[in-house]
């Protein structure tokens, strides 16, 4: 029996881990931290229960699609439910756009804000829904190996189609003229990395997952996911190392032969490094044997980096959905200080998730779980009191707006933010979604799923292919382990 070794037990190792031991190898995953989940794991304070990281479910199909793999389903671990409204674009007191769950609902919204935008509406989302399914269907599993894998023919005929060498901003400003709307739809691609006037008019297409396909929500919490995919590979024999950092990738005659930790060394055939591509590429591997230099990692375009906030309140915030947008500021001012000239920003856009609107076991009876993250731009300083300054910004401009004071009914606050990012996932720069999806990081153009010096090296999910987010990292991971496994054929 062949064996492998998964470094991170984030979605893309724990699915490269599933889909190696579906094929008959013994399967290692090592845990840098105690829990297991990488961005997605959970914990628990003061009877509230948080999801550390991600906090939106789109595209339930990659979900479902893995668990059917296995002959399983989403369901036989979590329930999921439609957020309805999807979530609240907040632009100012009294000045909340609530983005409903039913289309006919949608285009009312639109015409009500843009008289005559319904019919540019549908126009823009089957646009989206093209992408959308040639993207999925196409793109998201070509490794990025070679040009080759663009070569045929269905590729080819849609790249202009796809509008690929379009910006987004152009194609949303072109349609519609309500800055409100402009700025709904230019959303779902901010955490990509890139302004929307440089990220291409394809990723449209997560509009159509966001307006079309909806948003989700696994009732008990996102970490539900985690604890069905790990339920998946206990069941195929995969074994798990939590608390086990790998210090040092072993290389012997050009061949990994394993990695060592800070308890022992253990041997494998194949590696797969889940954990952050940087790191392990520039810290555990022989400098003769990195296929990247520190300056190309220096020009790297990173996707942002955050700054959270985990709150238990001892009441319900009235006005607050489940997912909530603070739009009230210059939305092109914070996308520069992020992208352009990073530093910490003038005046922030920021989210608030407030999972105990929809799900009650995530907080106390009466009281109110909620989590808060403003973007911010990878690299630049953090302190504890940058920290405090921007709470108390956040809380003000909360107040304002939803007439209550979240300072004066905390149970519980925890923050977390860029040097949290790099002890705890060793993220580059303390990125919080990986590379970002720009038009020179796209496709063969992105770090490569497979190490060029070392054979039996492959690496999976945000800064490879196919790209940040859940899906794309369940999609990385599935990918790199039929890959591994149809090499191991040969």
């Amino acid at each position: 029996m062949k064996t492998a070794g998964i470094i991170g037990s984030g979605f893309a190792g724990l699915a490269a881990a599933c889909t190696l031991a579906q094929e008959g190898f013994k399967v290692s995953v090592f845990e840098k931290n105690e829990g297991l989940g990488g961005r997605a794991r959970k914990f628990d304070a003061e009877g509230f229960l948080f999801d550390m990281g991600p906090s939106w479910y789109w595209m339930p199909e990659v979900f479902e699609n893995f668990f059917n793999k296995f002959g399983k389903s989403a369901s036989d671990y979590y329930e999921l439910v439609r957020l309805d409204p999807s979530y609240n674009v907040i632009f100012g007191k009294d000045d909340i756009v609530s983005m409903p769950a039913s289309y006919d609902e949608l285009e009312k919204l639109f015409e009500e804000i843009e008289p005559g935008s319904s019919e540019n509406l549908r126009k823009f989302l089957a646009e989206a829904e093209y992408k959308y399914k040639v993207g999925m269907e196409e793109f998201v599993w070509k490794p990025g190996l070679s040009l080759f894998e663009f070569a045929d023919i269905r590729v080819l005929k849609s790249v202009f189609k796809l509008q690929m060498f379009t910006s987004l901003a152009s194609q949303v400003e072109k349609l519609f003229k309500n800055q409100k709307l402009r700025e709904i739809l230019k959303f779902p691609v901010l955490f990509l990395g890139a302004t929307p006037e440089n990220t291409p008019a394809l990723y449209s297409l997560m509009n159509h997952a966001d307006l079309s396909l909806g948003t989700w929500y696994p009732m008990g919490g996102m970490h539900k996911i985690i604890e069905g995919f790990v339920s998946v590979a206990k069941e195929l024999g995969v074994e798990f190392f939590p608390a086990q950092p790998v210090e040092r990738i072993d290389i012997v005659n050009g061949k990994a032969t394993g990695f060592t930790t800070g308890k022992k060394s253990y041997k494998f055939d194949y590696i797969v490094a889940g954990a952050d591509y940087h790191h392990v590429e520039q810290n555990l591997l022989p400098e003769k044997y990195r296929s990247y230099t520190p300056h190309y990692w220096e020009k790297r375009t990173m996707a942002p980096s955050s700054l959270l906030f985990y709150l238990g309140l001892d009441k319900k915030i009235d006005g607050l959905q489940h997912h909530n947008l603070f739009f009230d500021r210059d939305f092109d001012l914070h996308a520069k200080e992020i992208y352009t000239d990073p530093a910490w920003p003038t005046d922030p856009l920021f989210y608030v998730s407030c999972p105990s609107k929809t799900d009650t076991s995530v907080a106390p009876e009466g009281k109110e779980n909620v989590f808060i993250l403003m973007p911010l731009a990878p690299g630049i300083s953090d302190s504890d009191e940058l920290r405090e300054k921007y709470f108390h910004v956040i809380a003000q401009r909360m107040k304002d707006i939803l007439g209550v004071d979240i300072r004066e009914h905390i149970l519980y606050k925890r923050s977390y933010c860029l040097s949290d990012f790099v002890n705890d996932y060793n993220a580059f720069k303390g990125n919080a979604y990986g590379l970002a999806n720009t038009l020179k990081q796209t496709a063969i153009l992105k770090p490569r799923v497979h190490h060029d010096k070392v054979p039996n090296l492959y690496y999976a999910g945000q800064l490879t292919s196919p790209g940040p987010g859940m899906p794309p990292s369940i999609i990385s991971g599935q990918m790199v382990g039929d890959l591994i496994a149809k090499r191991d054929q040969k």
